[in-house]
């Protein structure tokens, strides 16, 4: 077993080098079709298995190719990590699209959006309570 800080610090090489691959080693055009960034790399304990989060932007077609062209790369890319990072043992990769950056969009829409119609209401609230309002003047006018 591997502590905590080799760990991470495997992690964060596995990090460097697929993005390294992905940038200049994989020739599939599919892996090219949509932009891919490695948001974050997760090994497991034993450095035997390590799943790579991509973040992939583009039509969701474009999304479908791109994983697929990462899943017929794992082996080279396995092979790659294999000559550039010292370990006894190359761990098994796993590509795993990540959502996560869509979902953080998503809620920084909706919170947005809820902003301004918050404001909105407001503004209404505070256009109707000028109209509410009637001086003691004109109520003793006949």
């Amino acid at each position: 077993m591997a502590t905590n800080r080799r760990v991470s610090r495997v992690a964060a090489q596995i990090q460097r080098e697929v993005s390294q691959l992905l940038q200049n080693g994989i020739k599939d055009d599919r892996v090219g079709s949509s932009m891919v960034s490695v948001t974050d790399v997760d090994v497991s304990n034993d450095l035997q298995h390590a799943k790579i989060f991509v973040s992939l932007y583009g039509t969701n077609e474009a999304k479908a190719e791109t994983m697929a062209a990462l899943k017929e790369a794992t082996s080279f890319v396995r092979k790659e990590l294999g000559a550039r990072v010292r370990l006894r043992r190359t761990p098994e990769v796993v590509f795993v699209e990540d959502h996560s950056l869509e979902r953080g969009d998503r809620i920084l829409s909706l919170i947005n959006q809820l902003s301004s119609n918050r404001r909105d209401d407001e503004e209404t609230e505070a256009d109707d309570s000028d109209y509410d309002t009637v001086s003691a003047e004109e109520e003793d006018k006949p």
